[in-house]
């Protein structure tokens, strides 16, 4: 008889969803332990229900600041006196509705994919039970919600158990004023002055929805801008627009406390001051969900911030264990998730692989307008930690960003001297997500800068200036920005 594989994969994000479908196409008996649905935070809390949100705010953003200049009148009934009156509104509660109606339906497709290549979903906790056996082997047990237990044996486990919101000990989320960003989709009416606590990717990413969707919106960073760990002109750009459309962005605020008073709360900053609103959004990062999942008794080691080391495929410090996504604090993206659950499998299955390499990481910052970056970066470059010349281009000088009056952004290309080959580049622009992808190819493929500006592209195209960038990098001798 022959011997089958068995993988029990512990969480059904990204990381555990990609390898469970992996190891089923490799001929593994293949388990998945999940408590929530699969898809995990990514599908149901996280990255499609907040971009199905920040969609219907990209809609009303590009009504309100283009309308006027493309030559687009509006008739309406509003009287006289209050004629600059919002012509469009929102109604939050459908557009909730339809946020979740569509996570649930992702979440459904990909149990489909998964129980259809060959899986076994299993509902419940799942955790590792002592160290390795002697033949190889791990025992994992299973907790349902009736508290009924069941073990698995496992030849290799896949810990993919995603993250939480952290929460500040003075500023506890009650669901209804004060929330976290798994809590906003139950909103049934569109808060007034909202006040965000964190400007990183999701404190940004939701200030510029909330704001474009309606809310009086204040930004608390407690760093000197927006984005602290993004490209500096981008960030600047986007602050600059943040402020240009009405939000209060207050730089060098670290919030200590929040908390409700009646229907309003109040926020307390380290300094002293109380800024008040209609709700508070918290956004003040994630916790690694890698306690009571019997890690280190299994020998798998944890850093100080509670997240599973891993090495470049995925493996932990104990045989047989393998750990992927945002549990592993290594890009908490869906993409790089998927890339180290799948890359895991590949490797314990005995399948060609590739380590993960970081470098070549495209990632994207969905506010409006977009922020996407790749490779290396402009604080890498400024460190001395490799030698690049550098070339920005506003879009200000697109022909396609006049017409549909664009009017901030910039292509960035950053490039290796002598050889030119391409080494990171930023873009910031509406749909920048997709305009990365060619500098991700270069990146990717080492293509040099002469290669992507001898590349045709359509004109007029925002593209084009992805080509004028390399062609500027192509001729300069030296490496000085535009």
């Amino acid at each position: 008889m022959e011997y089958v594989t068995r993988i029990v994969i512990i969480g059904g994000g990204p990381g555990g969803y990609e390898a469970a479908l992996v190891a089923a196409q490799l001929g593994a008996e293949v388990t998945v332990v999940d408590c929530d649905g699969l898809g995990g935070a990514s599908v149901l809390t996280d990255c499609v229900p907040s971009k199905t949100l920040i969609a219907t705010a990209e809609v009303m953003t590009t009504f309100d600041s283009s309308y006027e200049e493309l030559g687009i009148i509006v008739a309406d009934d509003t009287p006289p006196l209050e004629q600059s009156a919002r012509v469009v509104g929102v109604d939050l509660g459908k557009v909730n509705r339809r946020v979740k109606r569509l996570a649930l339906a992702q979440s459904h497709d990909i149990t489909a994919s998964v129980t259809r290549a060959g899986a076994r979903v299993l509902r419940g906790r799942g955790r590792l039970e002592g160290m390795q056996a002697l033949d190889g082997s791990r025992k994992v047990v299973v907790t349902a919600a009736d508290g009924t237990e069941e073990t698995l044996t496992a030849d290799a486990v896949l810990i993919a158990t995603g993250g939480h919101p952290r929460e500040l000990p003075d500023a506890q989320p009650d669901g209804e004023r004060i929330l976290n960003w798994t809590q906003v989709y139950d909103l049934t009416e569109l808060p007034e002055e909202l006040i965000v606590v964190g400007s990183g990717v999701t404190g940004a990413e939701f200030a510029g929805a909330y704001q474009a969707l309606g809310s009086r919106v204040t930004l608390v960073s407690s760093r000197d801008r927006v984005l602290p760990g993004e490209d500096p002109d981008a960030a600047a750009v986007l602050e600059d627009v943040f402020r240009r459309r009405g939000m209060n962005v207050m730089a060098r605020s670290r919030a200590s406390a929040a908390k409700r008073v009646g229907d309003r709360v109040e926020v307390t900053l380290a300094d002293g001051r109380v800024i008040t609103g209609s709700h508070c959004l918290m956004a003040v990062g994630a916790i690694p969900n890698s306690a009571g999942l019997g890690l280190e008794e299994a020998g798998v080691k944890l850093r100080e911030s509670g997240h599973i080391w891993t090495d470049k495929v995925s493996r932990t410090t104990a045989p047989g264990v393998y750990a992927a996504g945002d549990v592993t604090g290594v890009f908490a993206l869906a993409s790089v998730a998927a890339m180290q659950g799948r890359i895991a499998m590949y490797h314990f299955l005995g399948d060609a692989v590739a380590p993960l390499n970081l470098k070549t990481v495209s990632s994207n910052v969905f506010t409006d307008p977009e922020i996407a970056t790749v490779g290396y970066t402009q604080a890498d470059v400024d460190a001395g930690k490799i030698d690049a010349r550098v070339v920005k281009l506003p879009l200000l000088r697109n022909p396609r960003a006049k017409m549909q009056g664009i009017r901030d952004g910039f292509v960035k290309i950053f490039c290796r001297p002598g050889t030119g080959i391409v080494v990171g580049g930023v873009v910031v622009a509406p749909r920048a997500s997709e305009l990365i992808h060619p500098i991700s190819i270069a990146v990717d493929n080492n293509l040099t800068v002469e290669q992507i500006a001898n590349a045709f592209t359509v004109y007029p195209s925002l593209s084009g200036s992805i080509a004028e960038v390399a062609r500027q990098l192509h001729t300069r001798k030296a490496g000085a920005e535009a």
